[in-house]
C-alpha cells in the first residue's frame, strides 16, 4: 500500500463525517477496496525486469569508485518502478533510490557512486525495485540478489614518500662509491685520493703503479632479497590512530616494496598469524606494489596468536640467499621473550633481521596530560609503556639486531630509511 492509498482513505472520511450512517461508511469502504483490488490488477509485475550489475574499477582507500545497475523491462507492458540500488555500507553508498518509466523493451542504466570506508571485497546487497500502476495505491516490491562486489586496495597513502626516499637513495648511492666495502657492495672503479676519504680505500697496488694515492669505489649491489613478515595476529588488530597496527603495517610494507624494487631488489612478503595468510613475491611482477596490493586486500587480522616458529620455517622457505627480513610486529614484551626470541638465532644466523612495530600516539598524548589525580597516574601507565618499548629495543640493539618503532604516519618513512641506511653502507 503506498501514500496514495492513505491519502485516499483520509478523503474517505469526509462524506462518513458529512453523513455519519453505517450505509456511508460502507459505501466508502467498499469504494477504498474496489480501487485497491482494481489497481493491484494493473499494477505490472516486476518478474519480468531484467537486472545487471557492474561493478566500477578496483580503487585504493579513499577514492570513489561506482556501480553501474542495468535495467532492462522484457515485459510487453510499460513499467514504472522505484528501484533501491542496496550496498554494503563500508561501500559507502550514495543516492541509492531512483525512480523510471520503461516501455516494453527499453533499457536503462543507473549508476551509483561509491565512497568506501573499509578496504577488502566490498559486496552489493539486494536490488530492490518496487512496481506502480497510473494510479499509484498498490505497488508490488521485489528484491534481487544481484552479486557484484569492489576491491578496494590498501591506501597507500606513503607513496607521497617515495619521490623523495628515492632521490635520496640515488644521492647516498653516488656519495656511497667513496666508502669501505661491505658485505652488500661491488667494485665499481678506481679515482685519485681526496681529503676524507678513508685510508682503508685506498689501493696500494694502484697507487705504486699512478705514482699517486688511488682510492677502490665501490656500489651497492642490486638483485638482493627482502623478505617481509607481517604479523595479522590479534595484537594487529588493535586500533593505532585512525587505522590498525595491522593497516600501519601494510603502508610500510608497500612504501618499501616500491622503494626496494625501484632500487632493483627483489622482495617477498609474507602475512601469517597461527599460518601463513597471503604470500606475493616481486619477482615476474609488473608492478611490485599492485600485486602486494591485490594480494594483502582480503586480509584481515584474526583473533589467534602468532606461530614464530612456522612464520620463521615460511621465511628460510623463501630464500637461501642472505636477506633483509623485516618483521612487523608488536615489540611486546611477553611476545619477544616468549615466542621471537627463541626463534631469532635461527633467522640472523642466515639473514640480517629488523623488528618493526607501531607506537600508538594516543601513549605520548596520555603520558603528557598531568591534570587530577586520574590522569597523573593514566600518564605513569603511559610511561611505563613507553619505557618498556625503549627497554626492548636497547635489549634487542644488544643482540645486533635492529628496531624500530614509530606511529603510524612515520613508521613507513623510517622504515625506508633504515634500508637506505643499510643500502648504501654495504648492509645487504
Amino acid at each position: 500500500m503506498t501514500a496514495r492509498l492513505f491519502l485516499l482513505t483520509l478523503l474517505g472520511l469526509v462524506p462518513i463525517m458529512l453523513v455519519p450512517a453505517w450505509p456511508t461508511a460502507l459505501i466508502v469502504i467498499a469504494v477504498l477496496v474496489l480501487a485497491a483490488v482494481v489497481d493491484f490488477f494493473l499494477v505490472p509485475p516486476v518478474h519480468a525486469l531484467r537486472l545487471q550489475r557492474t561493478p566500477g574499477p578496483q580503487v585504493r582507500l579513499g577514492d570513489d569508485t561506482h556501480s553501474i545497475l542495468t535495467l532492462i523491462n522484457g515485459s510487453p507492458r510499460l513499467l514504472r518502478i522505484d528501484v533501491r540500488d542496496a550496498w554494503a555500507p563500508s561501500a559507502g553508498a550514495v543516492q541509492t533510490r531512483s525512480r523510471h518509466v520503461l516501455a516494453a523493451g527499453e533499457e536503462t542504466q543507473v549508476r551509483t557512486e561509491l565512497r568506501p570506508v573499509r578496504r577488502g571485497a566490498l559486496d552489493a546487497d539486494l536490488v530492490t525495485v518496487r512496481s506502480r500502476s497510473v494510479l499509484g495505491l498498490i505497488a508490488r516490491q521485489k528484491s534481487v540478489e544481484v552479486p557484484a562486489a569492489i576491491r578496494v586496495l590498501p591506501p597507500f597513502a606513503s607513496r607521497r614518500e617515495l619521490p623523495s626516499k628515492t632521490q635520496k637513495l640515488r644521492e647516498l648511492e653516488g656519495r656511497s662509491a667513496v666508502m669501505i666495502r661491505g658485505m652488500g657492495t661491488e667494485f665499481d672503479s678506481l679515482r685519485d685520493y681526496v681529503d676524507g676519504d678513508d685510508v682503508r680505500s685506498i689501493d696500494w697496488r694502484a697507487s705504486a703503479r699512478a705514482s699517486d694515492l688511488v682510492v677502490k669505489t665501490w656500489r651497492p649491489e642490486k638483485d638482493r632479497r627482502i623478505v617481509i613478515v607481517v604479523d595479522s595476529s590479534r595484537l594487529a588488530a588493535r586500533r593505532c590512530g585512525e587505522g590498525t597496527v595491522f593497516d600501519a603495517a601494510l603502508e610500510a610494507s608497500l612504501l618499501l616494496t616500491a622503494l626496494a624494487t625501484g632500487a632493483g631488489d627483489r622482495v617477498d612478503v609474507i602475512v601469517a598469524d597461527a599460518r601463513v595468510r597471503a604470500v606475493a613475491s616481486s619477482l615476474r611482477a609488473r608492478d611490485p606494489v599492485h600485486e602486494l596490493s591485490a594480494a594483502l586486500t582480503p586480509v584481515h587480522p584474526e583473533l589467534y596468536d602468532a606461530d614464530w616458529e612456522t612464520i620463521t620455517a615460511a621465511v628460510l622457505a623463501t630464500t637461501r640467499q642472505q636477506a633483509l627480513v623485516v618483521m612487523m610486529t608488536a615489540l611486546d614484551e611477553t611476545r619477544l621473550a616468549d615466542d621471537i626470541l627463541p626463534v631469532l638465532p635461527t633467522l640472523t644466523a642466515h639473514h640480517r633481521v629488523v623488528i618493526a612495530g607501531v607506537e600508538d600516539p594516543a601513549l605520548r598524548e596520555l603520558a603528557e596530560t598531568r591534570g587530577d589525580v586520574e590522569e597523573i597516574f593514566t600518564a605513569a601507565a603511559a610511561e611505563e609503556e613507553l619505557l618498556t618499548a625503549a627497554s626492548l629495543q636497547t635489549r634487542l640493539r644488544g643482540l645486533g639486531i635492529a628496531s624500530i618503532q614509530a606511529s603510524p604516519e612515520d613508521l613507513p618513512g623510517a622504515l625506508a630509511d633504515h634500508y637506505i641506511r643499510l643500502k648504501v653502507t654495504g648492509g645487504l
